[in-house]
């Protein structure tokens, strides 16, 4: 059998369900480490059997609604690769938009500091923390997670990417205030859907609900972090979150209570969603 042809067979069986067939291409180019251009020149090649046997197998996974990430074992973030497993949120592409305005903040509010101490809570596969510090060397970054299955696979994707995050187990804000650790930046994407939200069958079968679920109204974890943000923030500092599309009204009636001297911006993504809220302590 060609590649072509294994392709073909495999955009027909997923063809009158919800799965893409474009997953179904991304799937042969992870499993052959090809470009789409490369795939194109070996369309009238003959597959390898080996390949052939676990392509059709990742193909029946996709099936099962299995998450692509899960099946080839990372995700790329930032352009840093991330491994993945169900012990921890995919991370999405939105959330590099996160990542770019902490970024340029960081460069508009602290220009001349030589050290800025940020903390990545509740990190999950550590894709955020990796990506910052990757990005801006003068980050001390700290991770948090409540999760030692979690832990263990952002410290080894800190490995991976050779990058020094410090890694504390623990609730939320918790192993920070225990620490004495005090931050310049504290940045959160939190679990934000509310409970009885429906969602795809691909992250509700296989995500860890943990990472997904934040209560009744999705908020209960920005308040954890809202209860104990004086704890862990300097005198000069910024906060800065992901949230969900449609909480933007709910976590300004939050922050305009718990902060009501603060400064506060909520910015919208790529799709013109409100996807980011920066709480500036301050400055």
């Amino acid at each position: 059998m060609r590649f072509h042809d294994a392709v073909i067979q495999a955009k027909r069986k997923v063809r009158n369900t919800d799965i893409s067939e474009e997953a179904v291409k991304l799937l042969m180019l992870e499993i052959c480490h090809m470009t789409h251009n490369d795939l194109y020149m070996q369309y009238e090649e003959e597959i390898p059997e080996d390949v052939l046997e676990q392509y059709n197998a990742g193909v029946e996974r996709l099936l099962q609604h299995e998450p692509l990430q899960y099946i080839v074992g990372y995700q790329w973030f930032y352009g840093y690769k991330i491994k993945v497993t169900p012990d921890a949120l995919i991370p999405r592409y939105e959330t590099e938009e996160l990542v770019a305005n902490v970024l340029a903040d960081s460069d508009y509010f602290f220009p001349g500091k030589q050290r800025l101490d940020i903390a990545d809570v509740g990190t999950g596969s550590g894709a955020i923390a990796i990506a910052l510090k990757k990005e801006e060397p003068r980050y001390n970054m700290h991770a948090t997670d409540i999760s030692l299955t979690a832990l263990s696979l952002a410290e080894e994707n800190a490995r991976l990417n050779e990058c020094e995050v410090k890694f504390l187990a623990g609730d939320m804000l918790q192993p920070l205030i225990d620490a004495g650790i005090k931050l310049d930046i504290l940045v959160c994407n939190p679990p934000y859907i509310p409970v009885h939200q429906e969602v795809e069958k691909s992250v509700g079968e296989y995500e860890p609900h943990v990472a997904l679920f934040g209560g009744n109204d999705g908020l209960y974890f920005y308040r954890k972090v809202f209860d104990n943000a004086q704890k862990v923030l300097k005198e000069k500092s910024f906060m800065a979150f992901e949230i969900g599309y449609d909480e933007k009204e709910a976590l300004v009636r939050e922050v305009e209570s718990r902060f009501p001297a603060d400064r506060y911006e909520v910015l919208k993504d790529i799709n013109g969603k409100d996807r980011m809220l920066f709480i500036y302590h301050n400055l």
